[in-house]
């Protein structure tokens, strides 16, 4: 029988509806009460604001954790036992809380903290930038050519730089021209997962401390190597490294691979993880929680691919 992964996005696919799947459920309906408590705010009016609000990071990061969290709560009890949790930049967060480290206010707390010390690190202005169709080592020279740095590796061709705006606006002239089949500055105000954060990783730390992580019930994959974490130290300190250590995102898709998982459920917003793991885990079956209408159909799609033909 196939293993099952859970995936944890990041932030940019978030959007007013975002909550609603989890809100049809009473488990998560009490997750989205207790987020309310970290943020000061109930999670569904700050999602129903739409664009601009909802990309600014302070609103944008712990929303989507409480997002995360609360999808999971209401799916958790009628899905299989998952081999591991994985998550994208601000979704490693939540897979913690997903996977019993953290209670759900906490998490969603830890990403305000996040969010502010990302923002007080940073370069003003800053961001990130995805590119496809261009070979691994010749982003890397880009980057170092224009004075960014690979963010995110998400495949051999494809990658996210974070910089300046000045090196980012230089990287969208030059990318193209270098044979990259498609350039795109994402919703993110920060050049997160470089070292222009490097400020940010020991306050963050602390944080994680004081908050009282503690070891997850089931494994995480580090995002800076794809290791599985199961023990609460080494989860804090890959955590609070991240903010400005390149994600190796293809390697955590491999080791979920070699670790048995060839079902992927993404908790959503959006589907993007689940798009790079069709892309990039032959065979595997993978979809996102935004594709479904309805709990019991999530439900129902995993536990049949599970089973296998």
């Amino acid at each position: 029988m196939s293993a099952l992964a859970i995936l944890c996005p990041g932030q940019g696919d978030q959007h007013p509806a975002m909550l609603d799947l989890a809100l049809s459920s009473e488990a998560g309906r009490a997750v989205v009460a207790e987020a309310a408590s970290a943020l000061g705010e109930e999670p569904l009016s700050l999602a129903r604001r739409g664009a601009p609000d909802l990309y600014r990071n302070a609103i944008a990061q712990p929303l989507v954790c409480a997002a995360e969290l609360a999808t999971w709560a209401a799916l958790r009890n009628s899905l299989p036992r998952p081999a591991l949790f994985a998550g994208y930049s601000l979704g490693e967060l939540a897979a913690y809380g997903c996977a019993g480290a953290l209670a759900p206010a906490a998490a969603v707390g830890l990403a305000v903290t996040r969010a502010g010390l990302m923002e007080a690190a940073s370069p003003s202005p800053g961001g990130l930038v995805a590119l496809r169709g261009l070979a691994l080592s010749r982003a890397e020279a880009l980057a170092a050519e224009v004075g960014a740095a690979v963010a995110i590796v998400n495949g051999l061709d494809h990658c996210v730089l974070g910089g300046t705006a000045e090196a980012l606006a230089a990287v969208e002239r030059r990318a193209p021209l270098l044979g990259a089949s498609a350039v795109r500055r994402l919703p993110v105000g920060v050049p997160a997962h470089t070292a222009l954060l490097a400020d940010a990783v020991a306050p963050f730390a602390e944080a994680l401390r004081r908050a009282g992580l503690s070891d997850p019930g089931v494994p995480v994959l580090a995002g800076v190597s794809g290791e599985a974490v199961r023990r609460a130290g080494e989860g804090i300190e890959t955590l609070a490294r991240q903010l400005a250590a390149r994600i190796e995102w293809a390697r955590c898709l491999a080791v979920a691979s070699e670790m048995g998982c060839a079902v992927f459920l993404e908790l959503g917003p959006g589907d993007a993880l689940s798009r790079m793991v069709r892309e990039a885990v032959p065979g595997a079956k993978a979809r996102s929680v935004a594709e479904f209408r309805s709990l019991a159909g999530v439900a129902g799609w995993v536990e049949g691919n599970l089973a296998g033909p």
